[in-house]
């Protein structure tokens, strides 16, 4: 299947999916010849798994599973015996459960020997949409269309999916299943659904989770400012909570606890998708967006102490701008402690993103004034998408020399017309040197080599911390191929934890991780970064499958790269933390 057509094929299902909430949004529960939509979940092997990602698969084998129901035995193995048969075909398999946790689920899968991913769907909304209220029941879906053509038990299903492959309709499209019962509150709450305030419920989730990009001035495609424009995009709403797009938020919640964690918790899920199938109705009660109205500043700390301007940089409608270098003399005649940074764009529809160096500019031979000494440099955060104002933990700074240059690395995408880009540079400072100075450990591997169609390419790098260090973020980077990413911490005393999971990397979103209590790390703690790329023709972001990528700073090369914000720890919270595994709550310091 060619990337494009997979592509009409993923539109085609999404305005089906759209049309069905539309005209039939109590119409729940699919039957044979309904199509199934388009959605996003975890599986219990820490992947991530869209369903119309496979849109070039010759049939998907979908079955509904609860750990330890003995009553399913029979179809989970008849499950596992078409997937030795048929996988190799072309076929793709993965079960779904809605009913156990994580590790009830891992548990189960080892001891039934279960090799398909098993999709965790813990808010139960996709479960629900397709009706698998019983353990063992098989789908059976054709992705030329998306349309269900079987469910029911796997022994019928084998010969469904044989006739299917064959060219042929399955003569029983629907069959009994002996399993246990699956409970799925929501589907018995329909009436219910329809009573969800919008004023006292959904609204407040919105402001909450949404409304800070979905505003007036604000980098969202519409505006979150009153009922009428929720209610009209709000099959889109539904469209994407079900693929896990919004709110872009790409952590592995089983790993970390995040204090920019903008995912919807199960609760809001399940409520704003079952508002949305019930019509979303506007109920009684005052319209709190509407009300709101906030005003946003341009800067969200207020006025900066320094404001830089970067150069100003004219983008073409059309073509490759490459990487712009802009180097600007530090307006301060005093040495200073940075506290917080933030940089405005002057064109976002053509700025990607922007990194900030600092140093002292080469004097001599051909890169005299175009390049930043190797050593001594440092850092004043950037820009992406999505980007917040980048500020320090409470009593730690970066400290900025007074004779340094700041380099600026611009990154434009032409965007269909010419645009003139001026952005700036926000600098806050400290009235006094705070007790800490941060520290990044930049993780990079320029020898990557991603094989031409390979889907699940892997690369890493490694570093050791040689001091006790207090751990505040992580980050992990790739371009349009990147596929997942993950830190993992190998201690002196032979143990490992992993402190970062991403299993759906997003370009879109460059994302720091911004840890809600920073961590320790020992001496000796060796971190491994891993990067996955996906270089198929089945990634929609692909510039070319058929090219083996190597390491290049333009998006249609790939790199690994990866940053952990730190600090040292004195002498007297190292003694502190190897008596008593912990540093004083007070010393830890927060913004």
């Amino acid at each position: 299947m060619k990337l494009r057509e997979m592509g009409r094929k993923t539109r085609f299902g999404y305005l089906i999916g759209l049309i069905s909430v539309l005209f039939a949004p109590a119409a729940l529960g699919l039957d044979p010849s309904q199509r199934v939509e388009n959605f996003r979940l975890l599986d219990h092997r820490e992947g991530s798994q869209e369903l119309y990602y496979f849109g070039d698969a010759k049939a998907i084998v979908l079955m509904s599973h609860r750990a330890e129901c003995a009553a399913a035995g029979g179809d989970v193995q008849q499950f596992a015996e078409l997937r030795r048969r048929f996988a190799s075909a072309g076929v793709e398999f993965f079960m779904i459960n809605a009913a156990d946790d994580r590790d009830v689920i891992r548990a189960d899968a080892q001891r039934q020997g279960i090799q398909a991913p098993v999709l965790m769907d813990s808010a139960q909304i996709i479960s629900e949409s397709m009706a698998l209220t019983t353990a063992g029941e098989m789908l059976l879906i054709n992705p030329d269309d998306w349309s269900l053509v079987y469910r029911g038990n796997a022994e019928v299903g084998a010969q469904a999916l044989a006739q299917m492959l064959a060219g042929e309709m399955p003569a029983v499209q629907r069959a009994p299943v002996a399993g246990c019962e699956v409970t799925l509150a929501g589907m018995q709450q329909r009436e219910q659904h329809k009573q969800i305030s919008y004023a006292n419920t959904i609204a407040p989730i919105l402001q909450d989770n949404c409304v800070t990009c979905h505003r007036e001035g604000g980098i969202g495609p519409w505006a979150m400012n009153e009922y009428n424009m929720v209610r009209g995009f709000a099959p889109m709403i539904r469209e994407v909570v079900r693929t896990q797009r919004m709110p872009p938020w790409h952590a592995d919640p089983h790993y970390g606890e995040f204090k920019n964690d903008r995912s919807l918790t199960r609760a809001e899920t399940a409520a704003l998708v079952h508002w949305v199938e019930a019509g979303a109705p506007r109920g009684e009660g005052p319209d709190p967006l509407a009300l709101a109205r906030q005003q946003y500043p341009v800067w969200s700390l207020g006025e900066p102490d320094v404001i830089v301007e970067i150069p100003a940089e004219e983008v073409p409608a059309t073509g490759v701008v490459d990487y712009k270098y802009k180097f600007v003399e530090n307006p301060l005649t005093a040495d200073a402690w940075v506290r917080a940074t933030e940089i405005i764009p002057g064109d976002r529809s053509v700025l990607h993103h922007v990194i900030t160096r600092f140093g002292t500019l080469e004097t001599e031979g051909p890169r005299a004034g175009k390049r930043l000494k190797r050593s001594g440099t440092g850092s004043l955060g950037g820009y992406v998408p999505g980007a917040v104002a980048d500020v320090m933990p409470a009593d730690t700074g970066t400290f900025l020399p007074a004779d340094a240059a700041i380099e600026f690395q611009m990154h434009y995408t032409t965007a269909g017309k010419a645009a003139t880009d001026v952005s700036r540079l926000g600098i806050y400072l400290y009235d006094k040197p705070p007790t800490h100075k941060m520290n990044g450990l930049v993780f990079i591997n320029p020898r990557i080599r991603i094989p031409a169609g390979a889907d699940n390419h892997m690369e890493t790098n490694e570093r050791t911390f040689d001091k006790d260090v207090l751990v505040y973020s992580y980050l992990p980077h790739a371009h349009y191929r990147g596929k997942a990413a993950e830190f993992v911490a190998h201690y002196p005393d032979g143990s490992e934890e992993k402190l970062l999971n991403v299993p759906r990397y997003d370009f879109n979103w460059q994302t720091t991780y911004e840890l809600s209590q920073p961590r320790v790390l020992p001496a000796g703690t060796k971190v491994v970064y891993r990067s996955w790329w996906d270089n198929s023709a089945r990634n929609p972001a692909n510039p070319d499958p058929s090219r083996e990528v190597p390491w290049g700073q333009q998006s249609w090369d790939e790199m690994l790269f990866g940053v952990m914000s730190y600090r040292e720890l004195t002498p007297e919270e190292s003694a502190e933390f190897a008596a008593n595994r912990t540093i004083p709550v007070d010393t830890v310091g927060g913004e």
